[in-house]
This record gives C-alpha cells, structure tokens and sequence, in this order.
C-alpha cells in the first residue's frame, strides 16, 4: 500500500513539475504583429465597463485576454523600476493603465502626458479600485502601434 502512494506521489509530483515548467516557459506572440480582436476609443472603452458603480462582468468577460487597440490621450506617464507604464484617464478618475513589451520600452520613454496614441496590447479585464472609488482597466504585453 505505501509502495502505491509513493508511486502515485512520485507521478503527480513529475505532472506538476512539467506544468510549472511549461507555465514559467511560455512564449507569448509578438503583441506588435498580432491582429486586434477590437479597436476603440479609450473612453468609449471606459464606459462600457461601467455598470451602476461596478464593473459590468458581461463586459469584462468580453474583452479579457483579448487583443485590443486603445485610441486616446495619455494622462500619465508612470516609470517604474525597469519599465515605463502608460496610463489614460476618464474625466471622472476610472482609467486604463498598459504595461509594455521590454522591446518598446525605449519608445514609450518618449511619450509624454497628452500626447495622442494608439496602443495594442492584451486586455487583463477590468476591477474597482475600492481606495480609488473608480473602475480601472489594465493591459498586459502592449505595443505602441506607429
């Protein structure tokens, strides 16, 4: 009997192993050359998550893990340690932040606030910030479009 659990152990123990591995390894598509599911206006896209002071999960559903082309204005931009983030604001504080490909982090170091652009990148869904009082939606993998 202790013979079958330490085989059984031994065998979930190399599954778990090699989806970990297959996890940490994997290679996304170049954001840059992937096609875009949508492309909208940032404060259209804002909106649409609104829903009576909450996040609407139809909406959320819709656009996560998609690809996505945001048109807008930069509010801010936030330079973290290695990385530089663009952030578009809507009037009443709720907004969109996308996090950047390392390979075009020395093109995003030259946008300013309120310059326009044109960002791709895929769609992390939408959240309340509670401390904030205002949704936000984030962007992971993006790309300046030219």
């Amino acid at each position: 009997m202790l013979k079958k659990i330490l085989i059984t152990a031994g065998v979930l123990l190399v599954i778990s192993l090699g989806l970990a591995w297959y996890i940490f390894n994997d290679k996304f598509e170049d954001t840059a050359a992937a096609k875009a599911d949508y492309t909208l206006n940032a404060q259209d896209f804002i909106n649409e998550f609104k829903s009576n002071g909450s996040i609407n999960a139809a909406t959320n559903k819709k656009y996560a893990e998609k690809i996505i082309t945001i048109n807008g204005r930069v509010s801010a931009v936030e330079a973290a340690d290695t990385t530089t983030n663009l952030k578009i604001e809507n009037a009443d504080g709720s907004y969109i932040a996308f996090a950047f490909q390392q390979k075009d982090q020395a093109t995003v170091k030259l946008v300013k606030a309120g310059d326009s652009v044109s960002i791709k990148g895929s769609c992390n869904g939408a959240s309340f910030s509670s401390i904030l009082g205002v949704p936000y939606a984030t962007f992971k993998r993006c790309s300046l479009n030219k």
